[in-house]
């Protein structure tokens, strides 16, 4: 390995996180010129598409081809089902417009948050699971969304992710549930 390398992909990193989170704080705080009057629906847009983008970004930054493939397998079914459900069912938005059933930024989000989770483990994933949560939040505030809207986006989301995703070859800590008991585990895929 070339000195500096292994450096490099850290400081890329710490500087792509830093960035987005400043971008969101310019959002949140700014001045409404920076990015529009309503600061929560816009951090919520950011996030919508930050999260995804993120979560290609991991599969690049670990040179995960197996990843990559199931991250565009998780986001075909997340957006084949969102936007079937949106025109099958034509739901009016609490704002009065259309196509409000599942929220798709949600959706969107949340395939995104368990990708991160499923591959990358629970570091990663709290944070992904905290904003994809903020992201539904901003929906039903702006009045874009209805509560189930965002709750049916979330579970799409979650649910194309899960069949897809496995665990990347690295260690992982994994709940385990059942029988009476609770339990975390430590597990590493061969």
């Amino acid at each position: 390995m070339k000195p500096g390398i292994g450096h490099g992909k850290i400081v890329i990193g710490r500087y792509f996180i830093r960035n987005l989170l400043l971008i969101l704080g310019l959002c949140v705080a700014g001045p409404s010129a920076v990015c529009g009057s309503d600061r929560i629906e816009t951090a919520g847009d950011i996030l919508a598409y930050g999260l995804p983008a993120i979560g290609a970004g991991m599969t690049l930054y670990h040179k995960d081809g197996e990843g990559a493939l199931e991250f565009g397998e998780s986001g075909l079914l997340t957006m084949a089902l969102t936007q079937g459900l949106k025109f099958t069912v034509n739901e009016r938005r609490p704002n009065g417009g259309e196509h409000s059933f599942p929220s798709g930024h949600t959706s969107y989000a949340f395939f995104s948050a368990e990708f991160i989770r499923e591959r990358y483990g629970w570091k990663a994933g709290f944070p992904a699971y905290a904003a994809a949560s903020f992201v539904g939040y901003s929906r039903v505030e702006s009045k874009a969304h209805h509560v189930h809207d965002v709750l049916a986006g979330a579970a799409i989301g979650i649910g194309s992710s899960w069949i897809f995703t496995k665990p990347y070859k690295n260690w992982q800590i994994e709940a385990e549930l059942g029988g009476g008991y609770f339990g975390l585990g430590l597990c590493r895929r061969w």
